[in-house]
């Protein structure tokens, strides 16, 4: 996904180690399109427990460099010079530097979802926002994928494709229903899981019709468009 800025704003002194911590955010939302959890960190660089984590994020969001939201295992959002790329989507001319991206509306059953009829309108976002080059935007319904810092309203960008590995959040087409879930492939079926406890997993069964339509490859916090 994103391939962020891998040096705090300007205005900003960080600590070594909150460089480093701030690095890893932005490595694993460019890489899974999600804030990696407090446990995570800690794993990652070798903490005792979640706890020195969750010190030095606070310290990073008193210094601005990031948001903590409560109430939610990845709720850390990037501020700032961090957040530019997230927050700047809609330019008045494109450019060579720029992606022109169809926004998807409403999906119609047993028809291809980049069909003109389903887009709603383009935007034109920088090239620099994404390491993997998105083909559309999807507008995100619902709070099934809050844990992993997707929230209603937000746009998804999306790369085309049909197939994906256990783990990766995935835009699939169930039925009549397009849904933005983490995907699992077990040895007797598939699992369209969410990132809320209020909702339930969704087990795909034989008999009904499923298809990947693509992986999430960053995702664009929709304040400047509200």
């Amino acid at each position: 996904m994103t391939d962020f800025l891998t040096e705090a704003p300007f205005s900003l002194k960080l600590t070594a180690r909150q460089q480093q911590i701030l690095e890893l955010i932005q490595k694993a939302i460019a890489q899974t399109g999600a804030p990696p959890t407090r446990a995570e960190i800690a794993s990652e660089l070798g903490f005792k427990s979640p706890n020195a984590a969750e010190e030095h994020l606070q310290a990073l969001a008193r210094k601005g460099a990031i948001e903590l939201v409560s109430g939610t295992s990845r709720g850390i959002r990037l501020r700032g010079a961090n957040s530019q790329r997230f927050n700047q989507m809609a330019f008045p001319l494109a450019s060579l530097s720029q992606l022109a991206l169809p926004l998807i509306g409403r999906v119609s059953a047993g028809s291809p979802i980049l069909a003109q009829e389903h887009v709603d309108q383009t935007y034109h976002v920088e090239t620099s926002l994404f390491s993997t080059p998105p083909d559309f935007l999807l507008k995100v319904r619902g709070m099934s994928m809050r844990d992993a810092g997707i929230m209603d309203g937000d746009l998804l960008a999306v790369k085309t494709t049909r197939e994906a590995k256990n783990g990766q959040i995935v835009v699939a087409r169930l039925g009549d229903e397009v849904t933005v879930k983490r995907f699992r492939r077990t040895a007797q079926h598939i699992e369209l899981l969410p990132e809320n406890p209020d909702y339930a997993p969704i087990i795909v069964q034989d008999d009904e019709s499923f298809e990947i339509e693509g992986l999430a490859v960053g995702l664009i916090r929709n304040t400047v468009l509200m």
